[in-house]
């Protein structure tokens, strides 16, 4: 293992102690190192996904992961923007609303770009904002789309405090290097995304990545798609092991407290049909499994009773998966009551929940993903662990991807047996055999089954959203936070001025209440704007703000 210390201001923001601080470790453990006893212990696996986000998206900050490549506090990545002819580095964006990108097989070749991870702005502005140009990142004078923004704390406090709490997953990766529907979907259940070219026949089919897989009936043509090869649940009906498939029926019953968007006694928004993808599956129809792909609320309930099946996937409605253009705090609130409900119950004690993005929805990140197949990796996603188990504050840097969750889920319930044409009784043509990739991490070790099983960590679904603010020229003006900019060491740093009698309701800056600040012009690294910094002290932490073009 190696051991990396990180940004302390941030992990103090989180209500870090002063011991959490000095170390958070980034998992290194060599492939051949013994997996971790007690796994038994685990009796339901819950997979959370939601949509469109990249790991530097929202954990590109975060201290001691692999996240934006930064110097002095200031992004050292510059993407090039085609509409100016110069590039735009990456910059916190406090908004709550986000348009994102293009996010299909040519848009992810495009924005890896050989490996040089620049294709992003080129691949984003012109069709969002014609589309929305009534967001905020399209307006007039704005210099690149937010796919190049960075969400922290300020915005996802609780994604923020689960990592810190529990497990933060810095080397996931989608499975396929294609959009939600291959990879957030199909792999999710199957590892596998393909084409069947003859009804319920396994070996008839070939991989659909860069040609798109049949969509289910909600697409304009509205045939039922053929999803011939095996899938997971196909083991878990032979060897007896429960699931449940979860998701939005539109239902008037689906509303519940946990829900931040939803009254009781109105109408919800449905799931699409292309998230929801084991109706069409031959072994859930020819196993007569249906039933197990349920409302939503069904999940709540089991939580409540402790009934929850082995195996649970959830996926969500368009308004509450963050998906492009969406609300970042919505979807974030969502989780938080998926994850409250579970730990409220009688199977916290024995769960594993893990949450992932279904692909990277066009947004940045400066990872390149490793080739296994024709069909993949793709970008790179967040992932989060949440268990009694989970080990605390722990960043797992091996290399993983949704076929990741299939492997847990098989050495959980299944005794190690993959989705293997050779050994799973069901051949089918997958090129493949996921699970057994060579440079596929072990999720085992996120946990430590040795430790007493640790209590519920209840999160509020609408957090408190931290704000800063001062006077510059007359006027009161909102600053932005940013990581700690040494402004110091910065060649094109001027003095230009101070903004007076700062405010925040962060705690962490109570002690410069009505404070005069320094005023900077750093123009090549932070055009157009003002930064105003605060030199720590032994009684008052450094800070660093921008102001808002």
């Amino acid at each position: 293992m190696r051991a990396t210390t990180g940004n302390k201001l941030a992990l103090a923001l989180l209500g870090a102690t002063a011991s959490a601080l000095a170390a958070v470790l980034v998992l290194g453990v060599p492939a051949a190192d013994p997996a971790p006893a007690g796994i038994s212990k685990i009796k339901h696996v819950i997979v959370i996904v939601q949509q469109n986000r990249t790991f530097d998206n929202y954990f590109g900050t975060y201290p001691g992961a692999n996240g934006i490549p930064m110097k002095n506090g200031i992004p050292t990545v510059c993407i090039p923007n085609p509409a100016s002819g110069k590039c735009v580095r990456p910059a916190r964006d406090s908004t709550d609303l986000n348009v994102g990108g293009a996010h299909g097989y040519s848009s992810a070749v495009a924005d890896i770009n050989g490996g040089k991870m620049d294709g992003f702005v080129a691949q984003a502005h012109p069709e969002k904002c014609r589309k929305n140009p009534q967001l905020q990142s399209c307006a007039p004078g704005t210099s690149a789309p937010d796919v190049i923004g960075y969400h922290d704390y300020h915005e996802i406090p609780n994604y923020w405090a689960y990592a810190k709490n529990f497990v933060l997953q810095d080397r996931m990766f989608t499975s396929s290097l294609s959009w939600g529907g291959p990879t957030g979907s199909l792999f999710m259940v199957s590892g596998w995304s393909a084409r069947c070219k003859i009804e319920g026949n396994p070996m008839s089919c070939s991989s659909a990545v860069r040609t798109n897989p049949e969509s289910p009936p909600d697409n304009p043509s509205g045939k039922i798609p053929n999803y011939a090869w095996t899938d997971l649940t196909y083991l878990l009906h032979r060897a007896g092991v429960s699931w449940g498939f979860y998701f939005f029926t539109g239902a008037r019953a689906e509303c519940n407290d946990y829900l931040p968007v939803c009254a009781p006694g109105t109408p919800n928004a449905k799931t699409p049909a292309r998230w929801n993808p084991l109706p069409y599956f031959t072994t859930v129809r020819d196993n007569d499994q249906q039933a197990n792909v349920r409302s939503i609320s069904k999940f709540y309930e089991a939580a409540a009773k402790g009934t929850l099946p082995a195996v649970s996937w959830v996926v969500p409605n368009p308004t509450l998966s963050e998906r492009n253009p969406g609300v970042v705090s919505t979807g974030e609130s969502y989780v938080t009551g998926l994850v409250n409900a579970v730990m409220r119950g009688p199977d916290w004690a024995s769960t594993a929940i893990f949450v992932t993005w279904d692909d990277w929805g066009g947004y940045y990140d400066h990872v390149s993903p490793p080739r296994v197949d024709e069909n993949g990796y793709g970008l790179r996603v967040p992932g989060l662990v949440i268990s009694p188990y989970a080990k605390r504050g722990f960043i797992d840097g091996q290399t993983l991807s949704f076929d990741a969750y299939l492997k847990f889920i098989e050495d959980v319930f299944l005794g190690g047996r993959r989705l293997d044409p050779e050994t799973d009784g069901r051949p089918d043509s997958r090129p493949v055999v996921r699970e057994r990739v060579a440079i596929l991490g072990d999720l085992r070790r996120d946990f430590d089954f040795s430790q007493k099983p640790r209590k519920p960590v209840f999160l509020p679904l609408k957090p408190r959203q931290l704000d800063y603010s001062a006077t510059w020229n007359g006027k009161r003006v909102s600053l932005i936070s940013t990581p700690q900019v040494e402004v110091a060491r910065v060649s094109d740093a001027k003095r230009i001025g101070r903004v007076r009698s700062f405010q925040s309701n962060d705690s962490a800056y109570h002690c410069l209440e009505g404070a005069t600040l320094r005023a900077w012009s750093l123009p090549a690294e932070f055009p157009g704007r003002i930064v105003i910094t605060r030199r720590g002290t032994p009684s008052c932490r450094a800070g660093t703000w921008v102001l808002p073009r």
